[in-house]
Parts: structure tokens; C-alpha cells; sequence
């Protein structure tokens, strides 16, 4: 067998670094969090719509990485390794691209705690989960994967379509949440699906990819 007839091995993992780190920070931090002690500064660290009427606006950065249990966890890592990729891949490998990756994340999820916060304005209820970011990763991913790997417009049928069904099935699952005595926020998973579907474009201008 000479050089060219020699397959060539295609990697097993292709996912961007970016993608990956989200996952991987999400588990470090539960990890902390689980440690002895750690749990009331991580209680400390939820989002409650009292506690930004109070003032206390880093909460809106920092119960993005504060979960509520391992199952928890775990379908938000695996979510935010299913959506990450394409929006990674979006916005480049430069450091300009990885930075607005990571920008366009916690942005998404200070937008969704927000989408949650207002409505709820004056209650003491916390909330805590990187969902709502991870819904903006899904929100760009959609317009990602339905344009193969370019932005499809926001007013692409299936693009209208896929978001339609997004909020109606989080909105059920929200509701019928509620009644079982289920605090699911469905509010930041909706505000961060929006906020996704919509900035993803101007973070690729930013990124400088279109």
C-alpha cells in the first residue's frame, strides 16, 4: 500500500474548544458548589427578582453556573454541547471569535434571568441554571442549522416555526410544572431563546465573520 492509498483518519471530535469549555466550566462549578460549606455562597449566587430589586445585579451573571442537582447539570451540559458547536464555528477560532462566544453566552443568559426577573417582580423565588444561556445557543444554532452553516433570516418559515414550538413547549412544561409544585423558569428559557435567535447575527458582524 503506497502513501495514497492510506485512509486518512478523521478525528472522533470535532467540536470546537469554546463548545467544550461551557460544559466543562458548568462541572467544575457544581463540583465547587457540592463541596462542604460551599452551598450557602452558592445560594448566595442565585438569581431572585427581590434580590435585584435589592441591588444584587451580579446574580445575573453568576447563577448561570449554580445547578440545582446533577440531573440538572447534566441536561445542561449536554445541551450546551449540542448547540455550542455551531455557533463556535459561527463566530471563528480567533480570540475575537472565542470572545464573543463567550460574550454572546452569558449575555443570553443575563438577558433570560431578565426575562424571568420582570415578571416576577418583587418575589423571593431563586433561580439558578445556565438554561436560558444555553437557550440562546439553541436559539443561534437554529438559524445556524437551517441555513448549513450560514445565517438563515430570522424570517425563514422553519426558523419561525422551530422558535414557535420552542416557547409553546416550554410554556406547557412551565405551566404543568407549576401545578406539580416545579419551579421551572420557562420565562429565562424563552427571553434567552429570543435573545439568541436575534444577537447571533450581530455577534458574527462583531467576530467579524459576515
Amino acid at each position: 500500500m503506497n502513501e495514497d492509498e492510506i485512509p486518512v483518519r478523521e478525528p472522533l471530535f470535532r467540536a470546537p474548544w469554546p463548545a467544550v469549555a461551557v460544559p466543562v466550566v458548568l462541572v467544575a462549578a457544581y463540583l465547587w458548589q457540592s463541596l462542604p460549606g460551599s452551598d450557602v455562597v452558592a445560594m448566595n449566587m442565585a438569581l431572585s427578582p427581590i434580590g435585584i430589586a435589592g441591588g444584587r445585579y451580579e446574580t445575573l451573571l453568576t447563577y448561570q453556573f449554580i445547578h440545582a442537582g446533577w440531573a440538572h447539570l447534566a441536561v445542561n451540559s449536554l445541551s450546551a454541547f449540542a448547540f455550542g458547536p455551531p455557533v463556535a464555528r459561527c463566530l471563528g477560532a480567533s480570540a475575537r471569535g472565542v470572545t464573543c462566544f463567550f460574550a454572546f453566552f452569558l449575555i443570553c443568559g443575563v438577558l433570560s434571568g431578565l426575562g424571568y426577573v420582570i415578571p416576577h417582580w418583587g418575589e423571593s423565588d431563586l433561580a439558578v441554571g445556565a438554561s436560558g444561556a444555553i437557550s440562546g445557543l439553541w436559539g443561534a444554532a437554529s438559524r445556524l442549522l437551517i441555513g448549513r452553516g450560514q445565517l438563515a433570516p430570522i424570517t425563514n418559515r422553519m426558523a419561525l416555526t422551530q422558535g414557535a414550538a420552542f416557547m409553546v413547549v416550554n410554556v406547557v412544561v412551565g405551566l404543568l410544572g407549576g401545578l406539580a409544585a416545579m419551579n421551572i423558569a420557562w420565562e429565562a428559557h424563552v427571553a434567552g431563546y429570543i435573545a439568541g435567535l436575534l444577537l447571533i447575527g450581530p455577534a458574527a458582524r462583531l467576530a467579524g465573520r459576515v
